[in-house]
């Protein structure tokens, strides 16, 4: 497994952690203190800094857990993510690292 691949597994395993405990302190943590996480197709974001990341988490934190379904290099430190949620649907997340931080996520969300 690529440390890409390795990346975004771990990504999805603090996430989903997270979802079940109510708690996305650790995966705050893995962004980096500039990062920036947006949402493509729903009134939410964008959210610049990780301050701001953890407000987001905390005032609508997310409930469905996910998959991944398929992980595409797409650069040097970025990959391309589909997902599935646990209840159904699917989505996409565009996800690039510096230094082992993440420093932006990019999630769409299919129809």
């Amino acid at each position: 497994m690529s440390s890409l691949e390795n990346a975004v597994t771990r990504h999805v395993e603090l996430f989903n952690a997270a979802v079940s405990q109510s708690d996305f302190g650790a995966l705050v943590d893995t962004f980096a203190p500039t990062a920036v996480m947006r949402f493509l197709g729903v009134p939410a974001g964008p959210f610049v800094g990780r301050d701001a990341i953890a407000r987001a988490d905390e005032q609508t934190p997310p409930d469905d857990t996910m998959s991944i379904v398929d992980i595409q290099e797409a650069g040097p430190h970025t990959a391309q993510v589909r997902f599935a949620w646990t209840r159904g649907g699917t989505g996409s997340m565009t996800m690039s690292w510096n230094d082992g931080q993440l420093i932006d996520l990019t999630v769409a969300f299919d129809g």
